[in-house]
C-alpha cells in the first residue's frame, strides 16, 4: 500500500530493542517519527541514530516519541546500538524495531523496488497526535537525513495545526508566519491582534501567534 499525506497512519505491533511494542499503544497522544534503515551496520545510518539519540530532548520538547525500524534481527540491533553508543558519543535509548519479516517495511511501503533482497528504503513519516500521516520522506543511501529539518517540519506542523496560518520558506521559530488566505481581512485582526503586513491580498504576513 501507498502511505499518503493526511491517511490513519496504520497501526502495528512488533519486537524491538525495548521489548514488545504497539504503535498507537507507544505514541499515546503523541506526536511520532518512524524512521527506516536499510540494514543493521550501515554508515550513514549509524551517524543518523546517534543523531536521533542525542536530539532526543528537542523531540520531547514537541511531544514527540521516535522509532527506528530495520528489517535485522534484535541480537543484531543490540550489537549495532554498541557501536552507535561508541562512535556517536550517546546512549541511545529509543526503540529499534525487529521487522524480519519485513510486514511492517511492506505496510508502509518502504521496499524499493528496483532492490532485488527487498531491502528498505530510508523513509521518515511524521505522525500527528490524531494518528494522521503529516509528513513524508525517503532518502537515497548516500545522504544522511536532517533531524534539525525534521524538527523544523514539526514546529511548522504542530503550529498550523492550531493557527490559522502557513509558514514561509526556510521558515523557524519566532519568525514572522503567513496568514491563510482562507481567512478575511476582518478575520485576520480579530484572529491575529499583532496586527499583520499585507504585501498582497493573497499574501498577509504576521508574527507568530503563539509566542508573547
Amino acid at each position: 500500500m501507498s502511505i499518503k499525506l493526511g491517511a490513519t497512519a496504520p497501526n502495528f505491533k512488533a519486537q524491538t530493542s525495548k521489548g514488545p511494542l504497539d504503535f498507537y499503544e507507544y505514541l499515546g497522544e503523541n506526536w511520532g517519527v518512524l524512521f527506516s534503515h536499510p540494514a543493521d551496520f550501515t554508515p550513514v545510518c549509524t551517524t543518523e541514530l546517534g543523531t536521533v539519540s542525542r536530539l532526543i530532548p528537542e523531540f520531547e520538547k514537541r511531544r514527540t516519541k521516535v522509532l527506528a525500524l530495520s528489517v535485522d534481527p534484535l541480537d543484531s540491533h543490540k550489537a549495532w546500538i554498541a557501536d552507535i553508543n561508541e562512535t556517536q558519543g550517546t546512549i541511545l535509548d529509543y526503540p529499534i524495531i525487529a521487522d524480519e519479516d519485513r510486514a511492517i517495511a511492506e505496510l508502509y511501503d518502504m521496499i524499493a523496488p528496483e532492490v532485488t533482497d527487498k531491502t528498505t528504503v530510508r523513509s521518515v513519516f511524521v505522525i500527528g497526535d490524531d494518528k494522521k500521516v503529516k509528513l513524508t520522506l525517503t532518502y537515497p543511501p548516500s545522504t544522511g537525513r536532517n533531524f534539525d529539518e525534521i524538527l523544523r517540519v514539526i514546529d511548522s506542523l504542530q503550529l498550523t495545526a492550531d493557527y490559522k496560518v502557513a509558514t514561509p520558506a526556510d521558515w523557524k521559530q519566532g519568525e514572522d508566519v503567513i496568514i491563510s488566505p482562507s481567512l478575511s481581512d476582518a478575520e485576520a485582526d480579530e484572529r491575529f491582534p499583532k496586527g499583520y503586513k499585507k504585501v498582497k491580498d493573497y499574501l498577509r504576513v504576521t508574527p507568530q501567534p503563539d509566542l508573547p
